[in-house]
């Protein structure tokens, strides 16, 4: 995937107030549209002016692609770093997918799902409640084994009044419910825009998502986890320790276990009405040859399995 610099799209600085940006598109889009410049690539241009004026006339979105950083060249091949959009808070539910717009833009706002709320109520006289919330927050996966009280400071981009986009922070104590899985959504009740008149406060919408772990992977309610095997382990079995993010666990290791095995610890996942499970990955891993001992036990073990042949498969395959 490609990465697209939309101030250099829409002509312009990174310092840009939004009036700036205004102008600018205004200008570009008489001069490309359609209906207008008949020359080839003049469509294409529209469109791609129109993607990059989406991000940059949102004070949100504009702060989310900023936080990317302008070490970036356009058509740098580009992939979202984890969590990047983490922590800013927005208006409204969740961003709708736009078809016409690049991968790189999908890859960055475009989201579905549980959530996407708009303003909520109906006005009545001077009366409204007020706009719901989003944001996504980055959370401990131990934190969704056992449940957790956690300080949360949430970044909402506003507009000042020189026409730059700046960021306001609030803090939050929020409760982490155990079994809490990434997707989903805790509801923070009143804790959105403020309403109108009698009109009561709009809802704030925190989507959960994991922060990188140096142990395990997660997909779903299900927790994977490497488990490195010395070779007689593997070859003769063994009981090993294995860690869970709920503490360490014995686990049996059948004889002639290969490389890449897995090995289910029920109901160790993440906790639910129905748990995941805690799968433990096997990796053989070889003692080096670093000394003139090891370096013969290795040559005993060649001579001592002659008919062993790890690529017998290549073989077979290339003879076929």
């Amino acid at each position: 995937m490609d990465y697209k610099d939309y101030y250099k799209v829409m002509g312009v600085e990174r310092g840009a107030t939004q009036d700036e940006i205004k102008r600018a598109y205004r200008k570009l889009a008489r001069k490309y549209h359609p209906d207008v410049n008949k020359e080839a690539g003049a469509e294409a241009k529209f469109k791609e002016l129109g993607e990059a004026y989406e991000v940059l006339k949102d004070p949100e979105k504009r702060a989310a692609y900023d936080q990317l950083g302008s070490n970036w060249r356009a058509g740098q091949d580009f992939q979202p770093p984890p969590g990047w959009g983490a922590g800013f808070e927005q208006r409204g539910g969740m961003p709708e997918s736009e078809a016409d717009f690049s991968d790189f833009f999908e890859a960055l706002f475009a989201r579905s799902g549980a959530g996407s709320r708009r303003a909520g109520g109906r006005a009545q006289g001077m009366h409204m409640r007020g706009q719901d919330h989003h944001a996504q927050i980055l959370i401990d996966l131990e934190d969704a084994y056992r449940g957790a009280t956690r300080t949360l400071t949430l970044r909402m981009p506003e507009v000042d009044a020189q026409g730059h986009v700046v960021t306001r922070e609030r803090t939050l104590q929020v409760q982490i419910p155990k079994g809490v899985r990434a997707g989903q959504h805790i509801r923070l009740a009143g804790q959105g825009a403020p309403g109108l008149g009698e009109g009561g406060a709009g809802d704030l919408y925190l989507e959960i998502g994991f922060n990188p772990h140096g142990l395990y992977r997660v997909e779903g309610r299900d927790v994977f986890v490497d488990l490195p095997l010395a070779p007689w382990e593997a070859a003769l079995g063994a009981e090993v320790q294995v860690p869970t993010p709920d503490g360490r666990v014995e686990l049996k290791i059948p004889p002639t276990t290969a490389s890449g095995r897995r090995l289910r610890l029920k109901g160790r996942g993440i906790p639910g009405a129905t748990p995941g499970d805690l799968y433990v990955i096997a990796q053989i891993v070889l003692p080096a040859a670093d000394t003139d001992a090891a370096r013969s036990a290795y040559r005993r073990m060649q001579s001592d399995f002659p008919a062993f042949k790890p690529r017998a498969h290549l073989d077979q395959g290339a003879a076929s």
